[in-house]
């Protein structure tokens, strides 16, 4: 053994570097079993709408996320295992390190744009300007990203981090200042589509609540690497927290996705086919006119919280009252909000 490596062996704190780090890996398996169980329920409750934009996202998303998981796992492999005891190459870089961070933000982007695209789906019919600013906002902080990619691209030993913190303290805080935006722009829309139906507003305040706990969850997670890498830039504790970062994102798109499964009741619907029919004996205009003009009423606010292949009802009625009439109730998919 050289002199150069017997000098590194006391300075080398094994449980706050590398040990954090297989904590957070540990942590990060967890989460994509979430990830895993959250994409079987989409796919689940969505198998008989075909091929969807929502689908093909919650796919690419876990994707991401898949390979992210295996580039982590390597990582810890590289220097616990195939490097075990080998003190010199726990001081390098290696590649799937830097790989799994070029993963890491399109999973934290790759987010950030679906959630303005919805944004953009639920302001329809409104002004465009407040999704047109969330966009912006979108695509201007990516750059930030890109650049921090770039300064750790030159970065060869991991000694060499420190000198790049800044770009981690601008990346996150350029994260969580999106997510915020993206929250908040979200709760101002769902609480202007109010309708004054408790049934309604009781979803769109549960709708809410979900938006801003995920969104709080994901700025929690990217605030405590800020913290712990200001507080401790010389262990690897803030690496193991964004080792979670783009588990967080990933779960929380999808718990919003299936949000909507949670929170509405369920009703039996006939899945083998496209179209019902309902027979009524007997029909009472004065009695129910009133009921259904509330109900086309609810039923059209009620379209901004849908998803991909949920079915609407058009109910269509005989112009004869004073008869029994058939009502045909006829099934339609329509894009997702």
């Amino acid at each position: 053994m050289s002199s150069s490596t017997q000098d590194l062996i006391p300075q080398l704190q094994l449980g706050n570097t590398f040990g954090a780090l297989f904590i957070g890996v540990i942590i990060a398996t967890m989460l994509f079993g979430l990830t895993n169980v959250q994409a079987f329920f989409y796919f689940q409750a969505h198998k008989g709408t075909g091929i969807t934009f929502n689908k093909l996202a919650v796919l690419w998303l876990w994707i991401l996320d898949a390979l992210h998981m295996f580039l982590i796992v390597h990582c810890i492999y590289y220097y616990l295992v195939t490097n075990y005891a080998n003190i010199s190459a726990l001081t390098i870089i290696v590649w799937s390190f830097k790989l799994q961070i070029i993963i890491d933000v399109l999973i934290v982007y790759g987010v950030h744009v679906l959630y303005a695209y919805r944004i953009w789906l639920v302001a329809k019919g409104r002004s465009r300007a407040l999704p047109i600013t969330v966009g912006i906002i979108v695509i201007l902080a990516s750059g930030v990203a890109i650049s921090m990619i770039w300064a750790v691209y030159q970065c060869r030993m991991f000694s060499d981090l420190v000198k790049i913190e800044w770009s981690t303290y601008l990346t996150l805080a350029t994260v969580t200042f999106v997510d915020l935006v993206i929250a908040s722009s979200l709760c101002y829309l769902l609480a202007t589509s109010r309708t004054g139906f408790s049934n309604t507003d009781s979803i769109i305040t549960k709708f809410m609540a979900y938006i801003i706990n995920t969104g709080c969850l994901t700025s929690i997670c990217s605030m405590t690497a800020v913290i712990t890498c200001a507080a401790m830039p010389n262990n690897f504790v803030f690496l193991g927290v964004e080792f979670l970062l783009a588990k967080l994102y990933v779960n929380s798109f999808l718990a919003l996705l299936n949000a909507r499964s949670y929170l509405q009741p369920t009703t039996d619907t006939n899945n083998n086919s496209s179209d019902m029919h309902m027979r009524h004996a007997v029909y009472r205009p004065e009695l129910n006119i009133k009921a259904s003009q509330d109900e086309e009423s609810q039923g059209s606010r009620k379209n901004t919280f849908k998803h991909s292949g949920d079915e609407v009802m058009h109910i269509t009625r005989s112009a004869v009252p004073h008869r029994p009439i058939e009502v045909t109730v006829e099934t339609n998919s329509f894009s997702s909000v």
